[in-house]
């Protein structure tokens, strides 16, 4: 039995792959959003989602790691798996671009990783999904992000934990649906996130926490959990989802400005879903900016936006004209970045 939170229709199936044309992102591949709360399990997830549809390649770019105040999210990580799963022996599943792994080799760290999407040359990092039987058991699994993109993510935690012969540690960080919930942030719902979790959530399914909380301005949440003690979640009356009525409300004030041009700073997952519902309410994002160069020159999925280089974007812009900040944590980034000659709307 599921209780129904939210509906979307027609969002792009991969918001962080950008295209070579506008007409390729305006016809990428699209999903639906039904975001349910199960009445069984407690956990929420899009019952519209196709795992079919989706196919993680060298095309999908999600890299954080060009801002400075995301490096210092990451040094906050390293530390706290050294000081719950220690250094030695550790897997990291699903470890993307290598950039956190790498980050934790140079700090004296034994681990291998494993991700499709790898591009580089690391000889620690396989290039394929993570399975049963790949590799010896860990001391410690590492799950960074991942687990939000999992049809059923229990029964993988299972498969984790077959494959670690029953034991070990694994940490676990994903964006926290209560922050997504009390901020009414609506540019956080992907299609590419089939889960949305809650810290009750890993209550439900571990037996022994050792660790958890809530960081990067409370985006995100973490575990540090004992896979031995992994068990089937059961929905308890009082963790029924208390989902907001006035969700989109923030979206309706947004796409009644009046100021041109409408720029963004933030070309990822945000800055997609964003231009996407303004331009459905009628007010199309005209500029699009990105630090990250493997997005500039490229379109956003959906609305086939351009994304720009901020040094070549911003010499088009009068000062003072609004920006809106995709991510607030990169406020004074951008700020700097810009001189402080604009004026900046954080939208979470």
């Amino acid at each position: 039995m599921e209780r129904v939170l939210y509906r979307q229709t027609n969002f792009p199936v991969l918001q962080n792959r950008v295209y070579d044309t506008e007409d390729e992102a305006q016809n990428c591949l699209k999903g639906d959003i039904e975001l349910v709360q199960n009445l069984q399990t407690g956990l929420v997830y899009n019952a519209a989602f196709r795992p079919d549809v989706m196919a993680y390649d060298s095309t999908y770019n999600n890299e954080q790691g060009l801002s400075l105040h995301f490096r210092n999210h990451l040094e906050q990580v390293v530390e706290i798996v050294g000081n719950t799963l220690g250094k030695d022996n550790l897997v990291e599943v699903g470890c993307g671009k290598g950039l956190f792994l790498e980050i934790l080799q140079k700090r004296g760290f034994d681990i291998k990783g494993f991700d499709p999407t790898y591009e580089g040359n690391n000889p620690n990092i396989v290039k394929k999904y993570f399975e049963p039987g790949i590799i010896q058991p860990a001391k410690g699994l590492i799950l960074r992000h991942v687990l939000e993109h999992i049809p059923n993510p229990y029964h993988f935690l299972c498969l984790l934990k077959q494959a670690n012969d029953g034991k070990g540690l694994i940490y676990i960080e994903v964006p926290c649906f209560e922050w997504i919930c009390q901020k009414r942030t609506w540019f956080d719902i992907f299609y590419e996130h089939v889960n949305y979790f809650r810290l009750s959530d890993f209550d439900k399914m571990f037996g022994r926490v050792i660790k958890s909380g809530r960081f990067f301005g409370d985006q995100y949440l973490y575990i540090v959990a004992d896979l031995a003690s992994l068990r089937e979640p059961v929905f308890q009356k009082n963790d029924l989802v208390s989902f907001p009525t006035d969700f989109l409300a923030s979206l309706m004030t947004i796409a009644n400005r009046t100021e041109h041009p409408f720029c963004i700073w933030g070309g990822a997952s945000k800055g997609v879903i964003f231009s996407l519902l303004c331009e459905r309410m009628g007010s199309s994002v005209d500029i699009a900016m990105d630090v990250n160069p493997a997005k500039q020159g490229k379109f956003l999925p959906g609305t086939g936006l351009l994304v720009q280089a901020p040094g070549s974007a911003l010499k088009k812009l009068p000062i003072g004209t609004p920006i809106y900040v995709m991510n607030s944590n990169y406020l004074e980034e951008i700020k700097n970045l810009s001189k402080h000659l604009f004026t900046y709307i954080t939208i979470d």
